[in-house]
């Protein structure tokens, strides 16, 4: 008995493959720097909400707006790859979660510092 779930195995497999798919495949020059940071798949596995990265921030709706139209492409490739019953939906998403980081680590140097002047 595996100790993962198969939706847990299949988002992986699915992460590694999208990512390698956008990095080789998707051929848009206005497509900048872009990073699969993680895939969530509904239990039934028919949805996957891929989360992606983006380094320029100030062209976060232009990539998801080359992603989501090249998604089609990207699941025919994953369907190539991917050997399962059934392909799931791709819908990608910005992933907020370093951005949420980058705003705590801020917050705790600031206590920090203002710690450190106190005493």
């Amino acid at each position: 008995m595996h100790p993962y779930k198969r939706s847990q195995r299949l988002s992986i497999l699915l992460r590694e493959e999208i990512a390698d798919i956008i990095m080789r495949r998707v051929k848009d020059p206005r497509l900048g720097f872009v990073t699969v940071t993680d895939v969530g798949l509904s239990e039934d596995l028919k949805i996957a909400k891929v989360y992606v990265s983006i380094l320029n921030e100030n062209e976060k709706d232009l990539t998801l707006e080359i992603l989501n139209g090249a998604r089609g492409s990207i699941r025919s490739e994953v369907a190539k790859r991917v050997r399962t019953k059934f392909i799931p939906v791709i819908e990608f998403r910005i992933d907020e979660s370093v951005a949420t980081g980058e705003r705590i680590d801020k917050l705790l140097r600031e206590i920090k510092e203002k710690s450190e002047t106190a005493d």
